[in-house]
């Protein structure tokens, strides 16, 4: 596999454990140049970076609640100030806040849902469009989920349509962003074990899960890494744009 990351200035929003953790110590082998965002989580963020850098690779951390607009555009004014430039931003901040039926969700679980799942991909996006279009150059990498497609597990309703407008909002960039040389993808992962299920999905919830994947066995996060890295490297990808990328088992098949 060619590896066209050597070099390149990275933020990955979320990236402090599971999917984001896995793509960041990946990217960090190849020689990228990494911001490693995090929020609640500040001792999974440092053994990210202390683990980059201790193979020689380049990573700096940046904390803020992208669930907030303005800190949403600040890590990426930060990002971009600390870099130089943005080659690669990549949305992976997201949570589901329980799991509720849609007639029984709160005005509060509703608004922690949309501010993170779609408030920081966003607002993050609204900001890097503006540098990598004076750049006319870049690649955004969405991270959606197989829930935007089949509505999610029981209780996950709300997500699933959190991460159905991140699908669409993908496909929307790309269309605007392609005169400025600037690609949009996403990743969806389906049933992939990370704290995430580990919060919210019990053995029981898993085990249906697992019984409708035919490769017959739940993901890991190092599975979906390849994925980011291959819409990533633009000597891999560089035809590609409004496309989402499903990484599921075959749960789900296009």
């Amino acid at each position: 596999m060619t590896n066209g990351l050597n070099g390149k200035a990275i933020v990955i929003i979320g990236a402090s454990s599971g999917i984001g953790a896995a793509v960041a110590k990946k990217f960090g082998t190849l020689g990228a140049n990494l911001i490693v965002h995090y929020n609640g989580n500040p001792e999974g963020a440092q053994e990210v970076v202390s683990s980059i850098q201790a193979t020689g690779g380049k990573a700096e951390l940046i904390r803020g609640d992208v669930s907030e607009r303005a800190e949403a555009a600040r890590v990426i004014e930060e990002a971009h100030a600390k870099l130089g430039r943005i080659d690669v931003l990549i949305n992976n901040a997201g949570a589901m806040f329980g799991r509720t039926a849609i007639a029984n969700a709160t005005d509060e679980q509703y608004d922690d849902v949309i501010d993170l799942n779609i408030g920081s991909v966003f607002f993050a996006c609204r900001k890097v469009a503006k540098i990598m279009e004076a750049q006319r150059s870049g690649s955004i990498i969405n991270t959606t989920s197989v829930a935007a497609r089949n509505g999610g597990g029981g209780g996950a309703g709300l997500y699933g349509s959190a991460k159905g407008f991140v699908s669409t909002i993908t496909r929307v960039l790309a269309k605007e962003l392609a005169p400025f040389g600037v690609r949009a993808n996403a990743v969806a992962p389906g049933v992939i074990m990370t704290p995430f299920h580990q919060r919210y999905s019990n053995a029981e919830q898993l085990e249906a899960s697992r019984q409708t994947i035919p490769l017959g066995r739940i993901g890991t996060p190092e599975e979906c890494v390849g994925a980011y890295q291959f819409l990533a490297d633009e000597s891999m990808s560089g035809y590609i744009t409004g496309q989402v990328i499903e990484v599921n088992g075959g749960q789900i098949m296009p």
